[in-house]
């Protein structure tokens, strides 16, 4: 079995066009509340096999992250399926997966017992994920109280060393200082090395070369192309410098 599968996977918001109207406002006042169906994502599909990084590009407002989303189960499609086989840890966004009233403690043993791990798995990797992650001072502080270059080092330091089976980032390596990026980036391919699976979202071209076997291309919510990444990459570069925006 692969390690994901997305079949046929669409998402659709509404879009309203009376701003701050509620339901209860429209149903209290007689309003007809007036919305459009925005698809983001359009009958997606696509395999991702157990120990490959997949990255996916696209300008923005392609759907890059709406699907990220729905591979998080932070959203669920409106129409086809995800399919995932082992532990999944996404980081989506600062802060993402944290509790904001609690420690920095506190969060890593929550995020570890989310992912199904014991205390006592927890504790042990606790050193290495504080010791990597650089805030040991701030540890037993609140991490509402963080800045957001902590949250980030926090949150993919637990990430990567809770050791999930399939790991779900969004521009994670694009944020911290140029000396956070790069430890951040060793770990990661010695993550990759592990055999573990990764869908990755990245702006950063170079980015995607170094550490995609293959790549997805959104385009308008579908899937353009995908394929190595030498020929998607090559094929994204030419849309843009031929493409209008």
């Amino acid at each position: 079995m692969s390690a994901i599968v997305v079949d046929g996977v669409s998402k659709r918001f509404r879009l309203f066009h009376e701003r701050n109207q509620t339901l209860k406002s429209a149903v209290m006042r007689g309003r007809r509340i007036i919305a459009d169906e925005f698809w983001a994502v359009r009958d997606v599909s696509f395999r991702v096999e157990h120990g490959e990084t997949l990255g996916l590009i696209g300008r923005n407002g392609s759907g890059k992250s709406t699907l990220l989303k729905t591979l998080a189960r932070i959203y669920s499609p409106d129409e086809g399926r995800v399919v995932l086989d082992g532990r999944v840890s996404s980081m989506l966004e600062v802060g993402s997966g944290f509790h904001p009233e609690l420690s920095g403690r506190e969060n890593i043993f929550l995020n570890g017992a989310i992912l199904g791990l014991s205390r006592k798995q927890i504790a042990a990797r606790f050193d290495e994920i504080v010791d990597f992650s650089g805030v040991e001072q701030f540890i037993d502080q609140p991490v509402k109280n963080y800045s957001s270059g902590m949250y980030v080092r926090l949150g993919f330091s637990v990430a990567v060393h809770t050791e999930p089976d399939i790991l779900i980032v969004d521009e994670i390596l694009a944020v911290g200082d140029g000396a956070f990026r790069e430890k951040s980036r060793k770990k990661f391919l010695e993550f990759t090395g592990q055999g573990r699976t990764v869908v990755l979202v990245s702006h950063s071209l170079d980015e995607v070369r170094e550490l995609c076997q293959r790549v997805a291309w959104l385009d308008g919510g579908r899937l353009r192309q995908l394929g190595p990444t030498a020929d998607v990459v090559a094929a994204y570069e030419t849309a843009l410098a031929t493409e209008p925006e």
